[in-house]
């Protein structure tokens, strides 16, 4: 990025912050900031170990200075401007969670498609803050990073003070990591009022079982239930005979169990029922076996694995001193706004669209090799040499250092 470029990125963000509506984080003053800005680039460097006392100052701050990037600390501080962290003396830590594009296994190639897989992926952990950890809405603060994905803050006071291993837990139970099947079924005697629930056959009393699953109104025995029905559901729109091919080979999977499934996936009564947590499968003699199965199916398709090799950044989940970008600030790496959204906002949230900061007035640019990005319906494809651009993509093609300012 050479002085050119970068005269003309600080004086564009110069006019952002001067207009832009800047969401200050709660208990501002006890909060770290760190910045990097585009002066020291193509070198990282981060500027931190500062502190606000109100969002004057920090609006002063940004309009002077035009950062690339800016972040405040996930914790609060006595001391958030001492120079190390023990001076600091952290007091507590909002609960963040990162899910970034670049995480994703089997990414799109295109940057649209891409934002629109990871924003599933997004609603997908949102249903776990709220339905299995109970988190109030109100306490959920979505945000569009302004690059390639999602930030969830939750500033639940409850949570201020659990430590990085306890946080951890958090990432393993929305990932699945750890959680046996077992755990979520059990064995229950029917035994009735007037012993309906046992079977008398030469001179022996058995009495008869079914297996339920625990829980099925709420978290993994919730997701559970309604796997297992919807596969039979599909299953049942099969020909007979291609049915159930993929637990075929579990042991015991004989011919009265496969009769019985059969029976249950054209059964609409016996698919709810499987949703309450009735699981009636006939005998079969490795029952733990199809239920491994099904329940790693479950993970599969429910899990947000909060690792760096699939969709979710863990550090930054059990890193009680984590920096964050700051709501209504810009990236520096796309010249986008970092949003906060509201959960019903998120649905149809269009980050080409909306988080789009800059003008269509058109702006020359040299470009360095050929690129191309869709922002605000416009297909930008640009070959090496001078172009013209609406504003919007010009700073885009900057930011990412794929295009200089001018024509020289």
């Amino acid at each position: 990025m050479n002085t050119s470029t970068k005269r003309y990125l600080k004086s564009r963000f110069h006019d952002y912050y001067r207009e832009a509506k800047i969401h200050v984080p709660h208990s501002l003053p006890k909060r770290e900031w760190g910045f990097i800005s585009y002066d020291s680039m193509p070198e990282t460097m981060m500027y931190r170990h500062k502190a606000f006392g109100t969002g004057g100052e920090l609006r002063d701050y940004l309009v002077s200075m035009q950062p690339a990037h800016v972040y405040h600390s996930v914790a609060l501080y006595d001391y958030p401007d001492a120079p190390t962290m023990k001076e600091k003396k952290w007091k507590g830590a909002d609960l963040i969670f990162d899910l970034d594009a670049d995480h994703l296994q089997d990414a799109p190639t295109s940057y649209a498609a891409m934002l629109e897989m990871v924003k599933k992926e997004s609603l997908r952990l949102l249903d776990f803050l709220v339905d299995d950890f109970g988190f109030d809405e109100d306490n959920i603060k979505a945000v569009f990073s302004g690059g390639r994905g999602y930030h969830f803050h939750i500033t639940d006071p409850h949570i201020w003070n659990l430590e990085s291993s306890q946080r951890r837990e958090i990432v393993d139970y929305v990932g699945g990591k750890g959680i046996k099947s077992e755990y979520f079924y059990q064995k229950e005697f029917m035994i009735g009022d007037h012993g309906t629930g046992t079977r008398t056959f030469n001179d022996r009393t058995e009495i008869l079982s079914k297996y339920v699953i625990k829980n099925p109104d709420t978290g993994w025995g919730k997701r559970l239930a309604e796997y297992i029905a919807s596969y039979l559901e599909e299953e049942g729109q099969k020909e007979e005979k291609e049915r159930f091919a993929d637990i075929k080979h579990i042991k015991g999977f004989g011919k009265k169990t496969q009769q019985q499934m059969n029976r249950i996936c054209k059964d609409s009564k016996a698919l709810e029922d499987i949703r309450r947590g009735r699981l009636d499968f006939g005998k079969v003699r490795d029952f733990k076996a199809i239920m491994a199965q099904f329940f790693d199916n479950t993970i599969n398709q429910h899990r947000v694995t909060l690792t760096r090799s699939a969709q979710v950044d863990e550090p930054v989940t059990s890193d009680i001193k984590r920096l964050i970008r700051l709501p209504g600030s810009l990236h520096g790496g796309s010249g986008m706004k970092v949003i906060p959204l509201s959960l019903e906002e998120m649905e149809c949230f269009e980050p080409l669209k909306d988080a789009v900061a800059f003008s269509d007035r058109p702006v020359t640019l040299k470009v360095i090799k050929p690129f191309e990005v869709q922002m605000k319906d416009l297909d930008v494809r640009v070959e090496e040499g001078v172009q013209e651009l609406p504003e919007y993509a010009a700073v885009y093609l900057m930011c990412r250092g794929v295009a200089e300012y001018g024509s020289y």
